[in-house]
C-alpha cells in the first residue's frame, strides 16, 4: 500500500507543477519570478528522466539520472533563495546590493564544506558524489527553512505582506525543507524508516506545489510605499552612505547649507540692511563657484 501511495503522490508532482507553471505564466509572474519558473519546468523533465528509470530501467540508470538531476535542482532551488531576497529588497538598492554580496559568500562556503565531507567521509557504495550532494541538500534546505524565518521577522519592515508571491514561494519551500529536515533527524534517531521518510517527504513537497498554486491564482496586494517604512530607509541609507562616503575635508556641503539659509533670511537680493556675515557667505559662494574648490572657499572667507 505504501507503494502505490508513494508512486500516486510522485506522478502527482508534474501535474501540479505544470499548474504552477501555467498561472505563473498567465498571470506574467515567470517575469518576476524567471528562476522560479524554470525551476518548475526543470521538474516536470526531472519526472520525466527519473521515472521511467526507476520503473523500467536498471539501477545504474536510475542512480546516475536521479542524483545528477537532484544536484541541479538543488542549485535552482538555492537560486531561488537568491531571486526571492532581490524581489524583497527591490526598493532598496544597498540592501540589495548587501544581499546579493552575501548570497555569493554563502554559495561559495557550501560548496567548500560539501567538498570537505566528501572527501572526510569513509568510503560508501554511493561513493563520495553522493555525500557531496546530499550535504548540499541539507545546506540548501536549512537556508530555505531560515528564509521564511526572516521573511516572518523582518516583513513588516520591507513592506512584504503574507500575501505576497515572495512569501508564498518562501512559504512552501520553508514548509517543505522543514518537514524533510524533521523526517531526516527522526531516521538518524531510529524514530522514523525510510518509507515513512519518503511518504512524508511526497506530502510535504505536493503541499508545497499546492500552496504555490494557491499563490499565484491570487492576486498580490500592492506593497507598501517604501517611502513610509523608516527603519527600512535609515538601513539602506547607512548602506548607501558607507559605501560612498563624503570626503572629510569637503566644506563645500557646510557652505552650501549657510548660503541657503541666508537665502531663505533675505528672500531677495542683497539689501542695504542685510547682514555683513550674510554678505561675506554669498562673496564665499562666488568665489567658490569660479575657482570650483574647497580651498578657493576657504581662502576667500578667512581674507574677510
Amino acid at each position: 500500500m505504501n507503494a502505490q501511495t508513494q508512486l500516486v503522490l510522485w506522478f502527482a508532482h508534474p501535474i501540479l507543477q505544470l499548474g504552477v507553471a501555467g498561472l505563473f505564466y498567465w498571470r506574467k509572474l515567470h517575469r518576476q519570478f524567471p528562476v522560479f519558473f524554470y525551476y518548475l519546468l526543470f521538474q516536470v523533465l526531472n519526472f520525466c528522466i527519473v521515472f521511467p528509470a526507476y520503473r523500467y530501467g536498471d539501477y545504474q540508470a536510475y542512480f546516475y539520472s536521479y542524483w545528477g538531476l537532484q544536484a541541479v535542482s538543488l542549485a535552482l532551488g538555492f537560486k531561488i533563495i537568491h531571486e526571492v531576497f532581490l524581489d524583497v529588497f527591490r526598493p532598496y538598492h544597498a540592501l540589495k546590493d548587501l544581499g546579493s554580496v552575501l548570497f555569493k559568500w554563502a554559495a561559495l562556503v557550501m560548496m567548500l564544506v560539501a567538498i570537505v565531507v566528501a572527501a572526510a567521509s569513509p568510503t560508501t557504495q554511493q561513493g563520495p558524489i553522493v555525500q557531496a550532494v546530499v550535504t548540499v541538500q541539507r545546506c540548501v534546505r536549512v537556508s530555505q527553512c531560515g528564509l521564511i524565518l526572516f521573511l516572518l521577522v523582518f516583513s513588516k519592515y520591507l513592506g512584504v505582506t503574507w500575501r505576497s508571491h515572495s512569501f508564498g514561494i518562501s512559504l512552501g519551500f520553508g514548509g517543505f525543507a522543514g518537514a524533510e529536515l524533521l523526517m531526516i533527524a527522526l531516521n538518524a534517531s531510529g524514530n522514523a524508516s525510510e518509507v515513512s521518510v519518503a511518504l512524508v517527504n511526497m506530502v510535504a513537497y505536493n503541499a508545497a506545489v499546492l500552496l504555490w498554486m494557491g499563490y499565484a491564482y491570487l492576486k498580490a496586494p500592492e506593497r507598501e510605499n517604501p517611502a513610509n517604512l523608516l527603519m527600512s530607509q535609515r538601513w539602506n541609507q547607512s548602506l548607501g552612505d558607507m559605501h560612498q562616503p563624503l570626503p572629510a575635508d569637503s566644506l563645500i556641503p557646510m557652505f552650501e547649507g549657510m548660503v541657503d539659509r541666508a537665502f531663505s533670511r533675505t528672500n531677495g537680493d542683497v539689501s542695504c540692511d542685510e547682514l555683513p556675515g550674510e554678505v561675506e557667505v554669498k562673496a564665499a559662494r562666488a568665489a567658490a563657484a569660479s575657482s570650483g574648490g574647497a580651498v578657493s572657499v576657504t581662502e576667500s572667507v578667512s581674507s574677510k
